[in-house]
């Protein structure tokens, strides 16, 4: 198939996208690491494993080679978690295709992205080492969704934000549908930083929730601070200060990225919906126990796969408190997410006195 998109990534996300360009028409191509999902994408157009229940357009198609994935295409998007996309990336640089700058690269990948340099935002890692003609010419797509929702064709927002307003609407022109509506901004520090920032939160909101879905139920691990529906809006206003306080010493531009959708919409989203993954690891911190396997933060990421799905804010979690430390950052939230999954501190104590400073 001569697709014109590639998707670099077979988890929900990037196959919920593809999905969405393949239904417009277009022959969309998605690389995956195990042959077993090639296997039944291909013959029976089905991803279970990342998206059950979804059947996929015939138009869609899949491979294991990833320069057969890349060769050639018009757009290609990074899906990748975080923490395999360098790697990825490094694995494709030579394809002619992209060597000269001749397919327009976008991400939906959320986090950040470590780096001989610390961390950094993902589009300011990958230039280091894409050719130059990439340089302030990718495009990064986030905003408030799911792919079990986008999917199924359930209304949504996302922003493509980028330095280069023609690459932007390109983007925008791709994904869009009559239930995808894709808007442009050219603050790409201030998404990123949101992208990023807001699953870390998303974690602190799933152990609320816990704590106040325990109480309810007398549970034995509840906590003795009255927590309630105000405790999680607290939160998720304390938390919507913290990104907007790491995005500005990143270099967002746009005070309005943190009032928008690729802000306090994602950031609402992400911590509250039934899909959210980092509100469901947050939740299985308490309810399961989830981290008594794991010794430290290191050991949590270095295992990741033994959760059993891959929550992007633990990573992030790790580099914000780099982050926080380097710039001088009062992040309580994130700070205290971090110590959780660091071993250092019970989330109930961490909760109890984080109310307990804002007395």
């Amino acid at each position: 198939m001569n697709a014109q998109t590639a998707i670099i990534g077979a988890g929900a996300w990037g196959t919920a996208v593809a999905k969405v360009i393949a239904e417009k028409g277009k022959d969309v191509v998605i690389w995956a690491r195990e042959e077993s999902a090639c296997a039944e994408i291909n013959s029976t157009h089905q991803n279970s494993r990342y998206l059950p229940g979804v059947s996929l357009p015939h138009n869609l198609t899949a491979t294991s080679d990833i320069i057969e994935a890349v060769s050639g295409r018009e757009f290609l998007i990074l899906a990748v978690p975080s923490l395999y996309l360098l790697n990825t990336v490094k694995q494709f640089l030579a394809v002619p295709s992209i060597q000269e700058g001749e397919t327009t690269i976008g991400v939906i990948t959320k986090g950040f992205l470590e780096t001989s340099k610390g961390p950094r935002l993902i589009l300011e890692a990958l230039e280091d080492y894409l050719p130059g003609v990439y340089r302030q010419s990718l495009v990064y797509i986030a905003g408030p969704s799911h792919a079990e929702e986008v999917s199924l064709g359930k209304i949504t927002g996302l922003i493509a934000a980028s330095e280069n307003a023609k690459n932007s609407i390109r983007f925008r022109d791709l994904v869009k549908n009559k239930t995808l509506f894709v808007f442009s901004s050219f603050d790409v520090r201030g998404v990123q930083a949101a992208a990023a920032t807001k699953n870390v939160i998303a974690i602190a909101f799933g152990i609320l929730s816990a704590f106040i879905a325990a109480r309810e139920r007398n549970a034995p691990y509840t906590a003795n601070t009255p927590f309630g529906d105000g405790t999680e809006s607290l939160l998720l206003a304390a938390g919507l200060n913290e990104i907007q306080t790491l995005g500005r010493v990143l270099g967002a531009t746009h005070a309005e990225t943190f009032t928008s959708i690729s802000g306090i919409g994602d950031l609402d989203v992400t911590c509250r919906s039934i899909h959210g993954r980092n509100r469901r690891f947050g939740k299985e911190i308490v309810e399961k126990q989830l981290l008594s396997p794991f010794k430290s933060i290191d050991d949590l990421i270095t295992r990741i796969d033994e959760i059993g799905y891959f929550p992007e804010g633990v990573a992030a979690a790790k580099y914000v408190k780099v982050l926080a430390d380097k710039h001088k950052l009062k992040m309580p939230i994130s700070l205290g997410v971090y110590h959780i999954l660091n071993r250092e501190v019970e989330p109930v104590n961490f909760f109890e006195n984080y109310i307990d400073s804002l007395r």
